[in-house]
């Protein structure tokens, strides 16, 4: 049942990008990214890292990796690339996705019980906001460095020269677009709570960073494009291609699709953002959408006892849907065009139906391990963990959350698996109740963090560009970021607990990470390109 989900939520993400491409309004799109700057590094902030955000705060679970990934590839970019760069910023953002729903449901659901509020909380639904606030600080310390590390990435990897230090050039874009995002969601999460951070935060910083761009604001001198695509590994291709047809004619020497205005083109990523909005905070409207009238239930499936779910009309699948319908009213496309979108994306999504069917069933096998006096494998791990850590538990903490994410594919069911874990550990140390307030942060970071190694995100991912037996290459990479992330929180969080030299051992983590990179220039542009 869950991997059914995903895969309506990729078949979703698919036929809206072949809809805007078979209408013809991707090339309106690409204009406009050309206008505001043709640098494939200042796409990448845009587009992953600030729409990409935008998206994580409205829906959440991998859906602006299934949104971001497509429309990178129609603006040109390799299929692997693009995945690769909106799989990067499922991190800072992600504490906050769908609303909240890791804070709220996650850390809310793992929290409950006495051993909470005997420990000084009045409550957990109060405690929860102040755990949030706290979150919010540690992301954005992080965070703000991730837009640069993301194009140093893409720079590496998929340029001519594989430098880190091509991608470090746009430093000042990429540090301002960071802040843009980072101030707004830190004060958001501590005057409105966890529901709006990521939304208004991403919404806030689109704001900012795009009329900037257009006035080339922090812009480099330099400008960066892929090699041509003659050059591109066998690797670096999906299946998806960009639409490079020029507009076709009509035999009456007309252009058979219309011109459609860079408004209209994007309307339909406005539209699924005004949905999912709705879908989320319309309180009557979201009732009704997952309500039992409008819940596919399955009860005491084959007399097992187990019981499973899915909220179709509530899901992102049906947003991306419904928004690729509107368009065709709102390109005037013919209906071949559109039957030719709907069939492509259909064996998209069946080439990435095996994977999902394999790997979910695997994660719950790990999740429900436990039984008979038994404790769970990923309790087992912690459990392991902790007792070796000591005091120095919370710079492990994040690694916790991360590894939940990992194999759960959501911080969501890692906050739920592990907070209750986190916050009896850290009692069990002797922190004060404002110290196990940051451990129990720590594990919603670094289960935020492990969202971009986790197989249902990459998989999922991949799918919507038509990426298949790519995904252990994709996680080797996002590895990087993700460790850097991992040890920043731990560091962080050792300097909220302890402070000290703990706050210039995360200076100099951060400082180490990035001159590492800067360095590989040297050695890497005397060889050939791979």
């Amino acid at each position: 049942m869950t991997a059914i989900t995903l895969l309506y939520i990729v078949f979703g993400a698919i036929l809206l990008l072949y809809t805007v491409q078979e209408s013809g309004a991707i090339r309106a799109i690409k204009r406009g990214f050309s206008d505001i700057s043709p640098d494939r590094r200042i796409q990448a902030i845009i587009i992953a890292w600030l729409f990409g955000s935008l998206i994580e705060g409205a829906s959440g679970f991998g859906t602006p990796a299934a949104v971001a990934a497509p429309l990178l590839v129609a603006i040109g970019f390799p299929a692997m690339a693009a995945v690769m760069v909106a799989l990067i910023i499922q991190s800072t953002p992600v504490s906050f996705g769908a609303v909240g729903t890791p804070m709220l449901v996650g850390i809310g659901t793992g929290l409950s019980g006495d051993a909470v509020t005997g420990a000084g909380v009045a409550s957990v639904a109060e405690y929860v906001p102040v755990v949030a606030g706290t979150v919010s600080i540690i992301h954005a310390l992080i965070g703000i460095l991730i837009p640069l590390i993301m194009v140093g990435m893409l720079t590496r990897f998929f340029g001519a020269s594989r430098s880190f230090a091509e991608g470090f050039r746009v430093w000042k874009f990429a540090l301002f677009a960071g802040l843009a995002f980072t101030v707004p969601y830190v004060a958001v999460a501590h005057l409105l709570g966890p529901e709006f951070p990521s939304l208004l935060g991403g919404l806030i910083g689109l704001l900012i960073v795009v009329p900037s761009a257009r006035a080339g604001l922090f812009l480099p001198q330099d400008r960066f494009d892929f090699p041509p695509r003659a050059q591109w590994g066998s690797d670096w291709q999906g299946t998806v291609e960009p639409d490079t047809a020029e507009a076709e004619i009509a035999p009456h020497g007309q252009p058979a699709r219309r011109e459609i205005s860079l408004l209209t083109a994007w309307m339909p990523y406005v539209i699924v953002a005004v949905l999912l909005v709705l879908t989320r905070t319309v309180q009557p409207l979201k009732a009704w959408l997952t309500g039992p009238d409008t819940t596919l239930a399955l009860r005491d499936i084959f007399g097992s006892g187990i019981n499973a779910s899915a909220q179709f009309l509530y899901s992102p699948g049906t947003v991306m849907i419904l928004a690729s319908l509107i368009s065709v009213v709102l390109f005037r496309m013919r209906g071949r065009d559109y039957g030719r979108a709907f069939a492509i994306s259909a064996r998209t999504m069946s080439a990435a139906a095996p994977a999902l069917l394999l790997a979910v069933p695997m994660v719950q096998v790990f999740i429900n391990s436990g039984g008979n006096g038994l404790a769970s494998m990923p309790i087992t791990l912690a459990q392991g963990m902790s007792a070796a850590a000591g005091e120095a538990w919370p710079f492990f903490a994040p690694l916790v959350g991360a590894l939940g994410a990992f194999i759960a594919g959501s911080n969501t069911v890692s906050n739920m698996m592990f907070a209750l874990f986190q916050f009896s550990t850290a009692q069990g140390i002797g922190l004060e109740l404002a110290g196990i307030t940051v451990v129990v942060a720590l594990q919603a970071v670094g289960g935020a963090a492990g969202n971009m190694i986790c197989v249902h995100n990459v998989v999922a991912a991949s799918a919507t560009v038509g990426l298949t037996d790519k995904e252990g290459d994709l996680i080797r990479k996002t590895l990087i970021p993700m460790a850097y992330y991992v040890v920043q929180a731990g560091l962080i969080g050792m300097a909220f607990i302890h402070g000290g030299l703990w706050w210039l051992a995360a200076v100099i983590w951060a400082a180490a990470v990035i001159a590492t990179m800067a360095r590989s220039r040297a050695r890497l542009a005397a060889q050939p390109a791979e």
